[in-house]
């Protein structure tokens, strides 16, 4: 029987600790010979990554906690383990999050240990590492090295590094072989061609960010493995190379976005003078993404196979996995349900293995097999936790913002088999800004989504100009408008959703984390579109988080989103919502994690200074043990409730069974 009951107020099986057990991903699926290898988030012991082995039929965590494989370059770390086949079988080489120290494990071993392979450094943030790729050939790992010269965030250096295999690194720095002179402030991904003479890797410098311009950088190996000259063969200030693979046939595979859209090319890499990205020929040239932001070290969205065809996640907003045939540029995409695939692809023989979801499953880890041309999931297999008939359904839609640009929107209405609301009622509305900004809101199950329609509000995800997924052109659309263009997109698909009746306008919220929290609160700040906000682990001063106030992989990305602090110090000031309090009228939740380095909790002490007295109803919840990005599940047990809470008090709901938050008078 369906019950009539006010939007908001509806029971839902979805509560929050179903939605906080089911958070995060998995992630960095590989081969480690026949066998699926991948990381997979624990939120129920803290938060760490647990590496999972798939042998047989059996999914089995390789390491017990407290072991945690998770890097930290760049703080938003990148691949964290690597394997391949020992005398005892596998042979993984892992991060682990706590001393950030490599370390070497034979879990088929008599007797098995993990045993550090790189020492501890006491200077700054240590040493850190990324990225492992092992050469048992040579008794090395080669990663790329993070090292901290002193106690500034930015003061670091970062290099391709061969660290040995035997363990006679673990206490000695000097016995770890730097492969790269430290040209570069950053790098990704160095890979040794078949024949072993010769490596390439990505770098770029300050002030860009990776989706800006980056260089691929190829050298060649003396007999001792010595890199030497090495030399840009593509990419520039204004080209964004992602990643670059070798194939079997020593062909240099990258994606570049020189079109426009990040895209498939390859080179002839033969000789020295042979070697030119001008000449590199484009694989499937189309107006859609074969690459994205390269937030973490040693991303994939592509990956060699054997035979000389090429693995590809591509699409235009949504993703495919796609076999790629490099002679006649004809893609064909695997069968199956999902809409996203995470960029981390790997291959064996004729096999590819993947991470995958779909507005019906939570990400899966997927095999392909090319030969069979058969996918299926084999790790972390989706389970309906409740009756899927709870889930959202969304809608994919297309806005017109200022100027009439097109915005890009997943629209989640209300949606609970056991309820309607009064015929006369329209819902409340939640828009989500994601992070990055140089990022994207997937197309994905989403239970913490899930947790607000089932009880009755409506989500909107956003990607406002700047996101990732639709070509540079929409990228740029940021540039220098940070606070701007992503604040007026969401405003208009808030606007419009009221307009068309979808959403009730006077029941309209904003909410986002990170940069997506930086959007909230300048949206609170500079428009009347919302009745209330939630805010975490914001961006709120613009003026110290570019003079320091954050780490060095970010440190000047502000020079694109606002332009330079000494050419335009007053577009800082007039921007950030700490100097604009007085403008806040609605009431708000801040969230923020006591051990964020990339957004610390200065940012939200010195906004909170500025609402001393203003008589706006608000809370503050600082989370002990948590950086950026909560894990934990009782965090996010917490931060759920009290957003829930916040609305139900602003909008006028009693939803069941929800602590009430109390907000400052």
């Amino acid at each position: 029987m369906i019950s009539t009951v006010a939007y908001g107020e509806w029971e839902s099986p979805i509560d929050a600790a179903l939605a906080a057990s089911h958070d995060g991903r998995p992630e960095y699926a590989a081969f480690v010979g026949d066998e699926v290898w991948w990381t997979a988030p624990r939120p129920t012991e803290g938060g760490r990554r647990a590496l999972m082995r798939k042998r047989g039929d059996t999914e089995e965590s390789v390491l017990p906690a407290p072991w945690n494989v998770r890097s930290r370059v760049v703080e938003y770390g990148g691949v964290p383990w690597t394997g391949t086949t020992g005398p005892h079988g596998p042979l993984i080489v892992f991060v682990n999050f706590a001393d950030q120290r490599l370390y070497a494990y034979e879990p088929d071993a008599p007797d098995a240990e993990p045993r550090p392979l790189t020492p501890v450094s006491a200077t700054g943030g240590g040493l850190r590492w990324a990225d492992p790729r092992p050469h048992l050939d040579r008794g090395e790992v080669w990663c790329v090295l993070e090292e901290f010269t002193g106690d500034g965030p930015s003061d670091v250096r970062r290099v391709v590094a061969a660290v040995p295999l035997d363990g006679s690194a673990a206490q000695d720095r000097t016995r770890v072989r730097e492969l790269t002179d430290g040209r570069h402030r950053f790098i990704s991904g160095a890979r040794l061609s078949p024949d072993g003479r010769r490596m390439a890797w990505l770098g770029w410098d300050h002030p860009r960010m990776p989706w800006d311009g980056t260089e691929l950088i190829v050298a060649e190996l003396d007999a001792e493995g010595r890199p030497y000259g090495a030399r840009a063969v593509a990419g520039g200030t204004d080209e964004s190379i992602c990643q670059a693979e070798w194939a079997n046939d020593g062909t240099l595979l990258f994606a570049s976005d020189r079109s426009g859209w990040w895209n498939l090319y390859g080179m002839e890499a033969g000789t020295r003078e042979a070697v030119t990205g001008d000449t590199a020929a484009a694989f499937c040239r189309r107006d859609e993404e074969f690459g994205g932001p390269l937030w973490k070290v040693g991303l994939s969205w592509f990956a060699p196979l054997a035979n000389g065809l090429i693995a590809v996640v591509h699409g235009k907003g949504a993703t495919a996995l796609g076999i790629l045939d490099p002679e006649t540029g004809e893609v064909v995409d695997a069968a199956g349900p999902w809409t996203e695939w995470a960029p981390t692809l790997d291959a064996c023989g004729s096999r590819v293995v993947g991470v995958a979801a779909s507005p019906r499953s939570a990400h899966e880890v997927v095999v392909l097999d090319t030969a069979l041309g058969r996918a299926r999931v084999i790790g972390a297999a989706h389970d309906d936790p409740v009756d899927p008939s709870y889930y959202p359904e969304p809608q994919i839609r297309t806005f017109s913002g200022p100027a009439g640009r097109e915005i890009h929107a997943h629209i989640y209405p209300p949606h609970n088999p056991r309820y309607r609301a009064p015929d006369d009622e329209l819902p409340p509305f939640v828009v989500w800004a994601h992070g990055g900004p140089t990022d994207h809101a997937a197309l994905v199950l989403d239970l913490e989504i899930a947790y607000f329609t089932s009880r009755g509000i409506g989500v909107a995800e956003v990607n406002y100009g700047g996101s990732s997924g639709y070509g540079r052109e929409y990228r740029d659309r940021l540039r220098e408008q940070w606070g701007v263009v992503d604040v007026e997109d969401c405003a208009a698909v808030a606007r419009a959703l009221a307009e068309e009746g979808t959403a009730d306008a006077a029941r309209l919220a904003i909410r986002g984390g990170s940069a997506g929290g930086w959007t909230a609160a300048a949206s609170l700040t500079s428009t009347d579109v919302y009745a209330c906000g939630t805010v975490i682990y914001p961006i709120l001063d613009l003026t110290a988080w570019a003079t320091g106030e954050t780490h060095d992989f970010e440190s000047r990305y502000l020079e694109s989103l606002v332009g330079p602090l000494a050419e335009v110090p007053g577009r800082y000031r007039e921007r950030s919502p700490v100097r604009h309090a007085d403008r806040i009228t609605a009431p708000f939740l801040l969230l923020q994690g006591l051990d964020d380095v990339i957004c610390p909790p200065a940012q939200c002490e010195r906004f909170l200074e500025r609402m001393e007295g203003r008589h706006v109803p608000y809370a503050y919840i600082a989370f002990e043990g948590e950086g950026h990005g909560f894990r934990r599940a009782d965090t996010v047990i917490r931060v759920l409730e009290s957003e829930l809470s916040l609305y139900a008090q602003v909008f006028g709901l009693e939803p069941p069974g929800v602590p009430k938050l109390e907000l400052s008078k």
